[in-house]
């Protein structure tokens, strides 16, 4: 089930913790914990799923979520856990596409939005906060797309060896004279 609630709202301290944040004044710190709305979501809620289409992301306060990408194939595999301090959505802010992937909840989570028209809001309000916001993005993006570089360039040395292990025949030692 999810609730949204004004009663758990972080503070400017908690949100100071938070990579996202980082930077910020106090000022626009107290804003941002005043007006973004929290979201409570049970073990096992959807956040939303994958093609949804999608103007917010939302960072972890507290909780364990999956990020799940389906298959050609039709089924889902998990290509990301998250928890404190971490954000997701982003995606969908910076490039206005529908939803890459599924997030579904592992505990009781709650989570901050924060939606592109809190985003213009905040552009409007202090334009040195709504670029430091836009920067610690782009960051996280380019640490998560480093992070798929590295793995997918695992995957093609590890499957693409092995195939090729498999085809290449295997020729006798030089110093080995038939017997």
């Amino acid at each position: 089930m999810t609730t949204t609630t004004t009663l758990n709202r972080p503070d400017a301290l908690e949100l100071r913790q938070i990579g996202l944040f980082g930077a910020l004044s106090d000022e626009v710190l107290v804003h941002l914990a005043n007006t973004l709305d929290v979201f409570e979501f049970g073990t096992g809620a959807r956040v939303f799923s994958e093609g949804d289409d999608g103007r917010e992301l939302f960072v972890v306060l507290q909780g364990e979520l999956e990020v799940l990408k389906r298959g050609h194939r039709g089924g889902e595999a998990r290509v990301a856990m998250l928890g404190p301090h971490d954000w997701f959505g982003d995606m969908s802010v910076l490039d206005i596409q529908p939803r890459s992937a599924s997030v579904r909840s592992l505990a009781p989570t709650r989570l901050l939005r924060l939606s592109a028209a809190d985003l213009d809001q905040l552009y409007r309000h202090d334009l040195k906060s709504y670029a430091v916001v836009v920067l610690n993005l782009a960051r996280e993006v380019s640490r998560r797309l480093r992070v798929a570089d590295g793995i997918l360039a695992d995957l093609i040395v590890n499957v693409v060896g092995t195939v090729l292990t498999r085809r290449v025949p295997q020729s006798p030692p030089d110093d080995v004279s038939p017997g």
